[in-house]
This record gives C-alpha cells, structure tokens and sequence, in this order.
C-alpha cells in the first residue's frame, strides 16, 4: 500500500488519510492509491463505515497537482477528467458509508472528493470552492454535476463560474456539508457519527444506500420498486430477525451482517 494514502482500523471502522501535506494534492499517484485503497477495503465485509480526511492540518485536499496542468491537450485532458471520475466514482460507490472529515482546504478536486461522500463534517477553520475556472478550465471530476444535485442549480453556477472560495460556515448553510465543527474536531464528530451507524443492522445500511444512489437516476416509481426489491432481500436476512427478536425481548440486537 503507498504511503500517500493511509489506512487504518478500529475494528469496523476505516480512516483512510491522504498523506501528502500540506495541501494533499491529487496527483495521478494518490488517485492511484486512494483507487488502491478502497479497492481493498471493498473486499472486506466487516468494514461497517469510512472516514475519510486528509493528513495534516492545513487541507482535506487543497486540489489537483497543477504541475500536471501544462502537458494537457484535449486527449490527455479527457483521459484526466474520467480517471479522477471514475476514482470518485469508486468512493460514492463504496458499500458501506463514506464520511468526508473536511479539516482543511477542500478546493477543486478536493470538494469534488467530499461531495463523493454520504456525509461531510467540515471544520470551522476550512475553505471550500471550486476555483478551476480561474486557471481556465471547469470542475472535471463530477463537480459540475454533483454540485447542482447537491445545493441547487442555481447556488452550484454561481460557486462554478465564479471560482469564489466559501468559508466552512456557508458551507454548512447552504447545505454542502451536514455538519460543522470547531476547528480540529471534524474527525473526532466523523468518529460520532460513524459510532452510530456501526450500532445498527449493517446490511440494512449497505442496502439503504444501494437503494438511495440508484434510486436517484430512477423514476419515483421505479425507485419504489428497487426499494421493495431490496426490502424483501433484508426480510430473508438473519439480521432481520435478530432485530426482531431483540426489539421483543427488550435486549440490544446481536447483528452479523448476514
């Protein structure tokens, strides 16, 4: 494993730190470790949640290597755009929840990571933006789409064409992050709030996010199919009747994710 992304364990949880301060920039090496990364731990089916943040206390990610931006032509341009794509994809992907612990910086590439995430805790002291524009290029790791689904269209191409940076408390406001914290403490409320999702039924949570990203791209009605889908799959689920039978008999549930 390379030491540009971390990986550690605390039973079922995951911290997975971009280790590359000050600013964690995303050079096609720590894509190429970060894919490394949750590409192993997607093989282990007791990881219940991710926290995922960025080594030091500068940035989360502070953006792209832009000593990389020279070289680019529109073949390489685009081979770039769907590889960090395709990474994030992996992530937003990832079975079991994924909580950006945003510490720092979350510029460009940097934002577009967190927004690749279930839920994003952001410290107090953090900035975040998409400011590729002012280099003259535009979000290409799913910023200019994920954005939108997240804010608005509206707020997401103002934040786009305007490259602006944002401090941590409009973050929070305008609904880019669920959490926001003192400086410092972003980890320490990912580790909260990942507590409580490893206390419940973990293939209900795998499934509920399976329901919840693809449920998305459908049709109200063709979401409440795959959701009824997945439903009946958890009714077979020994899980489930743990669950049960605990709620009945007054006593905490026993869950093996089966």
């Amino acid at each position: 494993m390379s030491d540009l992304v971390l990986v550690s364990r605390e039973e079922r949880l995951a911290i997975v730190t971009l280790n590359r301060p000050p600013v964690n920039a995303l050079s096609q090496e720590v894509l190429d470790a970060l894919e490394a990364a949750f590409a192993e731990l997607s093989k282990d089916e007791t990881v219940g949640a991710v926290i995922l943040t960025g080594g030091g206390d500068k940035a989360f990610v502070a953006g792209a290597d832009i000593s990389e931006f020279p070289k680019l032509n529109s073949a390489n341009g685009e081979k770039l755009s769907r590889r960090g794509q395709e990474v994030f994809q992996q992530v937003a992907d990832f079975p079991a929840p994924v909580i950006a612990a945003i510490n720092g910086f979350a510029l460009g590439g940097g934002l577009e990571l967190a927004l690749s995430c279930d839920i994003r805790v952001v410290a107090e002291n953090a900035k975040v933006g998409l400011p590729e524009v002012t280099l003259g290029i535009f979000p290409g790791y799913a910023g200019t789409q994920r954005l939108p689904r997240f804010i608005g269209i509206g707020k997401a191409k103002e934040l786009i064409f305007s490259g602006q940076m944002i401090d941590a408390a409009e973050a929070y406001r305008i609904g880019i992050a669920e959490y926001l914290t003192p400086a410092g403490e972003a980890v320490a409320k990912a580790r909260e709030i990942a507590g409580k999702i490893l206390k419940v039924g973990p293939l209900a949570v795998r499934l509920a996010k399976q329901s919840v990203n693809e449920g998305l791209d459908l049709t109200l009605e063709e979401g409440q199919k795959l959701e009824a889908a997945l439903f009946a799959k958890l009714c077979d689920s020994d899980d489930q009747k743990e669950g049960a039978h605990a709620f009945l008999e007054k006593r905490p549930p026993n869950f093996k994710g089966k």
